[in-house]
């Protein structure tokens, strides 16, 4: 195993998370990239866990908690990590091999050398993707909770402060005679970014019947305004989008919505 610094021969695999091979992934669109170079001269930092052939296995990036979807301060926050873990797909399941910990360590290291007083995180409930467990099991403490989402740190300063998650503000607010669909997003997740365009084309399937709204919350004002990211909401009830819900099943919830018009 080789962590490496992201560089352009990897950057196909990271818009896609590890997962290149998926025609899943070819939903996202671009919002990942465009991400990527709006946050590339703002702090972020990627790091690539590789296996003997060189391949990538195993990812992990985070940036400057000021520029990400979580309150705080003087901290570097960690949107993502993940170690490929799909048997028979791509590079097959590569978890469970030190990959996950390499990563966290190489990130916190650096984000001490940055000068970071600490490091943030945030876990699931779940037991296949950024599990609050496994962050605990690594020193993390938690922070804060919304729901099934829990905020975890880990101080490097005595003085450091420890983050928040923004608290909702306000929901979208129904158009008379329409059915809306707002899509709050903010580019960094390829798994939400493909909730907004199935949410985005299942909208067209209504012509003038539904009114689709994005509000980029990678915009600090829109990301104040609101008090969230990433969430989709069909005349102002939030969908569950995890996993990504079909472009069949959003195109139904909202068909039962135009019924009723």
């Amino acid at each position: 195993m080789k962590i490496i610094d992201l560089n352009e021969k990897y950057l196909k695999t990271y818009f896609c998370c590890l997962e290149d091979w998926s025609d899943e992934m070819k939903e996202a669109g671009d919002h990942k990239q465009h991400w990527f170079e709006k946050m590339k001269d703002k702090g972020l930092r990627v790091k690539l866990a590789l296996d003997e052939e060189g391949n990538a296995c195993g990812m992990i990036q985070y940036l400057p908690i000021e520029h990400s979807f979580v309150d705080g301060k003087d901290l570097y926050f960690i949107p993502c990590i993940w170690v490929h873990g799909y048997k028979k797909k791509g590079v097959g399941n590569m978890q469970k091999q030190g990959m996950g910990k390499a990563l966290l360590k190489v990130s916190e290291e650096d984000a001490k050398q940055l000068g970071a007083k600490g490091i943030a995180a945030w876990g699931l409930a779940l037991p296949f993707w950024m599990k609050t467990s496994w962050f605990k099991k690594q020193g993390f403490k938690k922070a804060d909770k919304m729901g099934m989402q829990v905020l975890l740190w880990k101080q490097f300063s005595e003085n450091a402060v420890a983050p928040k998650w923004f608290s909702q503000k306000k929901k979208p607010e129904n158009i008379p005679g329409k059915v809306t669909i707002t899509s709050f997003i903010n580019g960094w997740c390829p798994a939400y970014n493909i909730v907004h365009e199935r949410a985005k084309r299942a909208s067209q399937e209504f012509g003038e019947k539904v009114e689709f709204q994005g509000i980029n919350t990678f915009n600090r004002n829109n990301l104040d305004e609101w008090g969230q990211s990433d969430t989709l909401f069909i005349d102002g009830k939030q969908v569950r989008i995890g996993p990504p819900p079909s472009f069949e099943k959003i195109k139904k919830k909202i068909g039962k919505r135009v019924k009723k018009l």
